[in-house]
């Protein structure tokens, strides 16, 4: 089957059942709410754009563990170019939503998973990687979007995970089967939960021995029983429910709490659980893949600021002015840095021995860095070219 089309895919979401709260209220239908089908239509986008015949080579590659054309959402880079192709992306989606796809981050877990679970099998002759494997087939046979499980909301910083009067601040199993793991705690800001198919569990930081039930990395379908999505505030939500144009009228995005409420995993959804000290590569090759993804995602969100800032202008009669055509190109130089950097950690990529290739980190961590100070300068800019 290998690639749905964009209908396909919000059809695949309406057959979930997932369990979701909005306003104090349980959601019946998430694919027929306004706000939440906004983030469902910026997500189905990458469906779309993929179909377009001009978009074949860079959205779709053939992949060699079903032979079949699949998404590069579905696809751990196995190459340089499949690390730059990453960053095109992520850019021609931003220019085409405006806003956050919420697809990247599956694709960062994937790749994350299919570097780590190989180094723990190397060191304890686990399994870890064959259940990755096969859960990777899995998403690109039926063209699945992922959700990044990352973020605990932690508790008291200054302490361990297993240092928490409420043990529950970390994401921790708390039974073991012969069937599987049984896991409690929540993860927070998870943009796209319920656009998504699975939930992709990885650990927020780094962990010590005596963390070990709070090591753990795991995939389970987004409407599994015991997980409850709780979509949180956010500016102008009620008047998207309003059908008001709010700036962006197609597309948006939502970010959920996810709680865990004894949510059942099976062991062969399983990738870690208990390698304390492989919980710090996790963290670092997700959030060093997300970088990279972020770099291109911003600066094609600028490159729409920019285009509204010239139409603006040129309704203005300001089109001319050349202090205000400057600002234009202090925002064009903003998004070509954060591009520039991410493209060239995608370029310093290398072979890990699991096969997968990995990013330049420092290259990637600079257009983090970048970005953090240039998007909010470039939104400063857009309002005064704007008037």
């Amino acid at each position: 089957m290998g690639l749905k089309t964009k209908e396909e895919y919000i059809e695949s979401i309406r057959a979930l059942k997932p369990t979701a709260y909005m306003f104090g209220e349980r959601l019946t239908s998430v694919v027929d709410n306004p706000r939440i089908r906004a983030g469902i239509e910026a997500t189905a986008a990458t469906y779309e754009m993929a179909m377009k015949p001009e978009n074949r080579d860079l959205f779709t590659v053939m992949s060699p563990l079903i032979n079949e054309p699949v998404s590069r959402f579905t696809l751990p880079p196995a190459s340089i170019e499949d690390l730059v192709a990453r960053v095109k992306i992520n850019r021609k989606m931003a220019n085409y939503v405006g806003t956050c796809h919420q697809r990247c981050t599956g694709l960062d877990c994937l790749s994350a998973l299919s570097i780590v679970t190989y180094d723990i099998d190397q060191k304890y002759g686990t399994k870890y990687n064959a259940n990755f494997i096969e859960f990777l087939k899995h998403m690109q046979k039926n063209d699945l979007t992922g959700n990044a499980g990352v973020t605990d909301v932690k508790g008291d910083r200054s302490l361990a995970p297993s240092e928490q009067i409420d043990k529950d601040m970390f994401l921790h199993v708390i039974e073991k089967t012969d069937e599987g793991i049984i896991v409690r705690g929540a993860k927070a800001h998870q943009t796209g939960s319920l656009s998504s198919h699975e939930i992709i569990v990885l650990p927020t930081r780094a962990m010590g021995k005596a963390d070990k039930d709070y090591s753990i990395a795991f995939a389970i379908p987004s409407d599994t029983k015991g997980l409850i999505h709780v979509v949180g505030r956010s500016t102008l939500d009620k008047r998207e429910l309003d059908g008001c144009d709010i700036g962006n009228i197609f597309y948006s995005k939502y970010c959920p709490t996810l709680i865990f409420d004894n949510v059942f995993v099976p062991w062969e959804r399983v990738f870690m659980c208990g390698e304390a000290e492989f919980a710090a590569e996790m963290v670092i090759r997700f959030s060093s893949f997300h970088r990279q993804s972020h770099g291109g995602c911003k600066s094609g969100k600028i490159d729409c600021m920019i285009g509204a800032a010239l139409t603006l202008m040129e309704y203005n009669g300001t089109a001319k002015v050349t202090h205000l055509k400057q600002k234009i190109i202090d925002m064009i130089l903003r998004a070509e840095t954060l591009y520039g950097c991410c493209l060239a950690s995608s370029y310093e990529g290398y072979k890990e021995p699991s096969g997968t290739y990995f990013i330049d980190t420092v290259l990637a961590n600079a257009s983090k860095i970048h970005e953090g100070k240039e998007l909010a300068e470039a939104i400063r800019l857009m309002i005064d070219a704007c008037g």
